[in-house]
């Protein structure tokens, strides 16, 4: 356990669904019980239901000792091997590592029915997926979208050309069949295209309608940045009630802070956004083949700090090689590695503050309810 995490106690909230009627409850409970004996969890899990002013709360979580045995210090990233799973070739291994990862969260998942959870489920599946198959160029200035698809308007952002697909669009600009045909992006506008990429497919299966709505709207206007984060997203965990360091549930969008106060000047390096792919790996958007385990995206983040330079123009600027050639020779250094771990592995500092913070974030970020009934995604027209 890290030093800034130490001296917080957490514990396990689980999934929790908010339901009705007592009809509504015999119906979860049963559910769940084949859901979680399919993937032969039910005799780990813990199960407690509660009424109040007409409201049930069901709420399912993993009992203690599976968790101090497959998720010790709340490290979720060992699960592949702690299990003995692996959701890199097997789709219900990777059921099993999102479903044990939500059973333990000390921020509880709460779901207003049994088919929002398999939703939830669903979509993490494709942003894994999606996650795997992203494959971009790294550009912070220029951008660019296959033009049978999307065309760039200076106010409204990249619009999805009339009665396209989005689902077909998103998956053009995003998986390319080599890097040479790789679009241009920020990391950041990369997990929108993934997330969103994700919530539409899901929704083609279970709300056409709400995916509709959602072409029109990208028609007219681009769903980014701080609408995309609000209208699409919940957000677990904040600086004063963190998630664990090393808790993550496969599908989660994830962000680690450049605590370096010079190097985060550079355009695109104050921070890096991206994917929880499981089995302890994050997205490498620039180069796919090569997704970044926990350690190793710590230690590239560290190095920005030896990258920095500043152009002829008096701009603070990037040198990835330098970068690259730092990063081998750190892994290839045990005490060098272990000093880096040490100090990257903890909480970031505020927004604006660079003092004794690590590049950790304290929440992750995953879709909202998407439903005919029960669907929150909230995207003006």
């Amino acid at each position: 356990m890290t030093e800034n995490q130490a001296n917080i106690h957490f514990e396990s909230r689980g999934i929790e669904f908010l339901v009705n009627t007592p009809d509504e409850v015999k119906h979860l409970q049963a559910s769940m019980q084949e859901h979680l004996e399919a993937l032969q969890l039910w005799q780990h899990v813990d199960t407690v239901s509660l009424s109040h002013n007409g409201t049930y709360r069901c709420t399912y979580q993993l009992k203690e000792v599976a968790r101090e045995q497959w998720a010790p210090d709340w490290d979720t990233t060992r699960l592949y091997s702690t299990m003995n799973i692996d959701s890199q070739k097997n789709t219900k291994d990777l059921d099993k590592e999102i479903l044990v990862a939500m059973l333990i969260t000390p921020i509880p998942f709460v779901f207003p029915s049994f088919d929002e959870l398999i939703s939830a489920i669903s979509i993490r599946h494709h942003v894994v997926n999606a996650g795997y198959k992203a494959a971009l160029n790294f550009d912070t200035e220029a951008a660019e979208r296959p033009v049978d698809y999307w065309y760039y308007d200076e106010e409204e952002g990249f619009l999805l050309q009339k009665g396209q697909s989005i689902i077909d669009g998103l998956i053009k600009a995003t998986q390319p069949s080599s890097y040479e045909d790789a679009y241009s992006f920020s990391c950041y506008r990369a997990t929108e295209y993934v997330v969103l990429l994700s919530i539409a497919q899901e929704l083609e299966s279970v709300n056409p309608d709400l995916l509709k709505k959602m072409e029109l709207r990208s028609e007219r206007s681009a769903i980014r940045s701080g609408e995309f984060h609000e209208a699409l997203l919940k957000e677990y965990g904040t600086l004063d009630n963190p998630l664990p360091m090393k808790y993550y549930v496969p599908g989660d969008r994830v962000w680690f802070r450049n605590p370096d106060d010079r190097s985060s000047d550079v355009a695109g390096y104050e921070g890096s956004w991206v994917i929880y792919l499981g089995h302890n790996l994050f997205t490498n958007f620039w180069n796919r083949d090569q997704p970044f385990s926990l350690e190793a995206k710590c230690v590239e983040i560290y190095h920005w700090r030896d990258g920095v330079f500043i152009d002829d123009d008096g701009e603070p600027q990037m040198n990835e090689e330098i970068v690259e050639s730092c990063v081998k020779q750190s892994l290839a250094d045990p005490a060098k590695y272990q000093m880096i771990i040490d100090r990257m592995m903890r909480y970031r500092d505020p927004q604006g503050i660079y003092k004794e913070g690590g590049c950790i974030d304290a929440s992750r970020e995953s879709p909202r309810c998407v439903r005919p009934i029960t669907a929150n995604l909230t995207f003006s027209d």
